[in-house]
């Protein structure tokens, strides 16, 4: 069989746009990710997983639940419902702040953040070099923070700077409106007022009004957190780039709950345990992995840090860890009238904790482990597709091919899918020649391929073909489960 050194592997380099649209091309045709509700038309920036997309997205997800309530013995999850009562929305501030500024272009009809206009703007403008011009546009947009009517401020600052549109070129612009985003819904039968309840905008709030139930039935004790991994909603105006913004998305958070005073510490802990985790867990390239610190902070934080990867369509965060202080247990105690303190039962100590959240998305973490993938390359002169996918996060992990599907070669290959099966998520394929197997199997990222072929009759080893070298090796087919159990580890 084929060894490393007979193997002869040549990368090709591709272009970022080039990349974004073959993964979209892939993603359905493989099975990954289909287009909501298509034989409708579809609905904006709403996506189905397939079943090869919704095994990888759970394989993300069981990778950070363990790394969250495994590995941490302080820390336990919940699963919270994504409507509530919509008190909790005003107590934690989205429904008079949780606000994106609109502006339309009247000859495009296109709706556009009217703050990402004028941050690209003075981007755009740091990249020709125009350093000062872009400073005094960055230190009047700043100063908008103070000004009595926002929205005014930001239309004048777009105007006068004659900022177009990015896509369109067109720049008629009408006034800056607040946009509330999220989904109402009436609850009950009778369309009122009264019965106005939120689809959630983020599972956080869900862990902070459980806080004692969950300090109290775990018998927890600060330091502790809270995981959870849900759906949550919000009407985005601004879509796009496949997967990375959507209406519905799916969001894995963790608020640990600390004593004042302990919070940065606790935060440079977790900043480095969950950018380490990318790397080692995930298997993501350490260059496409980057540091945002942000110096202008949301009303509730004291510090705050973003993870970014780079996207073939740009450098945009995967994952924020914030310093939440105690705004959170503090709203919630104000609006609901309860007691939100935590009592130390050493020292008698009362203070509400402080929190230190990591909130990350498993739909945008799923694109960006699919486009940190994507390789395009030439083995032994053939081109091949591959997803360089890390084993644990593969959806598939082996595949059973045997050389000919009839007679004992078939019956051997059946045995063995049958036994890999027990414990591992396996496809067995005997149509067409081995060669295009084995690129089916390299196109959907399975890092491992059994072929049952003529010396298996003899001897009952089997070929493995490893993915990404395209290295072949024989074992004993009986040590076929035992291999895999190491690989994945």
């Amino acid at each position: 069989m084929s060894s490393s050194d007979q193997t002869r592997v040549q990368n090709i380099n591709l272009t970022p746009d080039k990349v974004m649209h073959k993964l979209v091309s892939l993603a359905k045709r493989r099975g990954f990710i289909f287009p909501s509700s298509e034989i409708y038309g579809g609905l904006s920036s709403c996506f189905d997983y397939g079943p090869l997309g919704s095994e990888m997205k759970k394989n993300i997800k069981d990778l950070w639940w363990n790394s969250m309530t495994r590995r941490h013995t302080n820390i336990v999850g919940i699963d919270a419902s994504i409507m509530m009562n919509p008190m909790v929305w005003e107590a934690s501030g989205h429904v008079a702040s949780f606000n994106d500024p609109m502006i339309d272009d009247r000859t495009t009809k296109r709706r556009y953040r009217a703050d990402h206009l004028i941050e690209n703007h003075i981007e755009k403008l740091r990249r020709d070099g125009k350093t000062e011009q872009a400073e005094k546009v960055q230190s009047v947009y700043e100063a908008l923070a103070t000004a009595p009517d926002m929205n005014r401020a930001l239309y004048d600052l777009i105007v006068s700077q004659n900022i177009k549109a990015p896509d369109t070129g067109s720049g008629d612009w009408t006034e800056v409106r607040q946009f509330n985003l999220m989904f109402q819904c009436a609850m009950g039968a009778v369309a009122d007022t009264s019965n106005i309840v939120y689809l959630r905008p983020e599972t956080a709030q869900g862990i902070f009004v459980n806080f004692h139930n969950v300090r109290e039935s775990s018998r927890m004790k600060v330091p502790f957190g809270i995981a959870q991994i849900g759906k949550a909603f919000r009407n985005e105006i601004v879509k796009g780039n496949f997967i990375f913004r959507m209406v519905e998305f799916e969001q894995m958070e963790m608020q640990y709950f600390v004593k004042p005073g302990t919070q940065i510490e606790a935060f440079e802990s977790w900043r480095a345990e969950r950018f380490n985790w990318y790397i080692e867990e995930l298997g993501i390239s350490p260059e496409k992995l980057h540091w945002y610190k942000h110096d202008k902070l949301a009303h509730y934080a004291d510090l705050a840090y973003d993870i970014k990867f780079a996207f073939p369509f740009g450098i945009e965060e995967i994952e924020g860890i914030h310093s939440r202080t105690d705004f959170d247990l503090s709203q919630h105690q104000q609006y609901s009238g309860k007691n939100m303190e935590y009592i130390d039962q050493t020292t008698g100590e009362r203070y509400i904790p402080y929190v230190v959240e990591t909130s990350s998305g498993s739909d945008r973490l799923f694109l960006a482990l699919l486009s940190d993938a994507y390789n395009e390359d030439v083995v032994d002169g053939e081109p091949r597709v591959m997803l360089k996918l890390s084993p644990k996060v593969a959806p598939v992990k082996a595949a059973v091919l045997p050389l000919i599907k009839k007679g004992e070669m078939g019956e051997k290959a059946e045995k063995l899918r049958d036994e890999l099966s027990m414990s591992f998520l396996v496809q067995y394929d005997d149509a067409a020649s081995i060669g295009k197997r084995y690129r089916r199997q390299d196109e959907i990222g399975t890092p491992f391929c059994f072929t049952v072929d003529h010396q298996s009759l003899e001897d009952n080893t089997i070929t493995v073909r490893y993915r990404d070298s395209a290295y072949q090796e024989r074992i004993d087919m009986s040590k076929a489960v035992e291999f895999l159990a190491v690989k994945l580890v």
